[in-house]
């Protein structure tokens, strides 16, 4: 076997394994998806308790019962523009691993879509754009009827980011 091929079938495993459930939302007119397995519940959107000195894709903080949990916009980490909130905007709470510790985030987005049951086959590698873009953040390309839904690996897309200290904080 060539260490093209044995690459190649490397690879497809990795695809085949992440074939699962994604909860599917909208950001501007894309589609992203996020392992169900991750996703702790959905909120409507609710006010927001602003940090200080806190990056620009921070929100702030809720208070959910009881438990204070860091909020991100994620358009703005995403290096989106930022849109009005509507009555579709809700907050995704995540659970992040990072360093050994397992915490909650809330995720601002446009709209929640659906949950859809994703087959291996139907996913693909995330594109390579060169090295000036980092796509280790995508889990891969969803292909779903006639679209593409980019799966994201939330540790991954916050674990640059330190959030842990946020609810600490408020």
């Amino acid at each position: 076997m060539t260490e093209a091929s044995v690459q190649v079938e490397q690879v497809s495993k990795i695809l085949i394994d992440r074939e699962g459930k994604y909860l599917t939302f909208v950001l501007g007119a894309e589609g992203y998806g996020l392992e169900i397995l991750k996703v702790r519940e959905i909120i409507g959107h609710m006010d927001i308790t602003a940090v200080p000195q806190t990056p620009a894709y921070v929100k702030g903080v809720i208070n959910l019962r009881g438990q204070v949990i860091p909020v991100i916009d994620i358009r703005t980490l995403f290096g989106m523009a930022t849109k009005e909130i509507t009555e579709e905007t809700c907050i995704i709470v995540v659970e992040v691993q990072r360093d050994n510790r397992t915490f909650n985030t809330g995720l601002v987005v446009d709209q929640v879509s659906e949950v859809l049951d994703i087959k291996g086959e139907h996913i693909e590698e995330a594109p390579q754009l060169g090295t000036a873009v980092n796509t280790d953040f995508i889990l891969g390309m969803g292909k779903v009827n006639n679209s593409v839904k980019i799966l994201l690996d939330i540790d991954k897309v916050l674990g640059n980011h330190d959030l842990s200290g946020l609810s600490i904080v408020a």
